[in-house]
């Protein structure tokens, strides 16, 4: 995008997501994680975003009460600071059993065997936007597997190209990343084709995608995972961080995912894919404040009213 073209806004955010970078580099990650949840969540829950967020709630968890859903709101608001502060120090969260840092949950017992038994073959491991989702890669990568990973680019171009090259700085390496999109999902593909590992976040809309449901209600949900693993054949794993304390994360890995067979394409896809949905409402049930409930997820039909 040329210069020209840049709104004025999207450089006046960029100034401020540049000063608050440079602010929080001198801190320690867990000092850091402390700075950016309180300031997100005072200021959070007062943007107009948190209404989808309380919208989703009532929609997902209609037994909540008013209070239940404003601490929930407000928790996301705070998760989402952290993991941004974090975001700036991550090249120096490592493995570790306790203190600042992440700790392996499941590893040995169901990644290393899946990709034993998938040798030389590719595999995907699926998340969602749940506590830290950003450790999850340089995690990964520092037990020997390179996962790329899709993203969706920020919509401020010039927020965006900060984000990578945070990411790149701070995992001391280029990184391996395929845009959303359909050029994204070619390189994807070709990616698995080489017997690469590719990571998802499976948990935002996607207009294009499969209706499968969703905390009761049909969510148009990313088809990509579904396809490339019957296309494949190969282990999906699913993966999410738990927030233990600032800057402390465990990353739980659970078994692979069974992979349907029917003969029907369409109906094993679907059944995959609610399988996925499944297993993200079970995470985001088990501690809501952690997702990302900042985004519409299901049709503008039910935002009515």
């Amino acid at each position: 995008m040329s210069n020209e073209k840049i709104k004025l806004g999207h450089r006046l955010e960029a100034a401020i997501v540049w000063v608050l970078i440079k602010a929080l580099q001198p801190f320690r990650p867990e000092t850091a994680s402390r700075i950016g949840g309180a300031v997100a969540g005072a200021i959070g829950p007062l943007i107009p975003t948190s209404k989808i967020a309380d919208k989703n709630l009532r929609l997902a968890m209609p037994e909540l009460s008013a209070v239940e859903r404003k601490k929930i709101v407000k928790e996301c608001w705070q998760n989402l600071g952290q993991t941004a502060a974090e975001l700036v120090r991550i090249g120096c969260i490592k493995e570790t059993e306790s203190g600042p840092g992440y700790k392996f949950i499941g590893w040995e017992e169901n990644v290393v065997p899946a990709l034993k038994n998938g040798t030389d073959g590719p595999s995907i491991f699926i998340t969602g936007h749940i506590a830290n989702w950003e450790i999850t890669p340089p995690a990964a990568f520092a037990r020997g597997v390179d996962v790329g990973f899709m993203y969706r680019a920020a919509s401020n171009p010039l927020v965006n190209d900060m984000i990578l090259r945070l990411r790149e700085a701070n995992f001391g390496r280029k990184v391996t990343m395929f845009p959303k999109g359909a050029a994204g999902a070619r390189a994807a593909y070709a990616h698995l084709l080489k017997g690469g590992h590719l990571g998802l976040l499976v948990d935002q809309k996607l207009d294009t995608g499969i209706a499968a449901p969703l905390f009761g209600h049909e969510a148009m949900t990313m088809d990509a995972m579904a396809s490339f693993a019957l296309k494949f054949r190969c282990p999906v794993l699913p993966v999410h961080v738990v927030r233990v304390a600032p800057a402390r994360l465990h990353i739980i890995c659970e078994p692979p995912m069974p992979l349907p067979d029917s003969g029907d394409k369409a109906a094993d896809a679907l059944a995959l894919t609610t399988a996925m949905n499944q297993t993200l409402e079970r995470w985001i049930r088990e501690k809501p404040g952690a997702w990302l409930w900042l985004h519409r997820r299901w049709p503008k039909a039910l935002y009515r009213g």
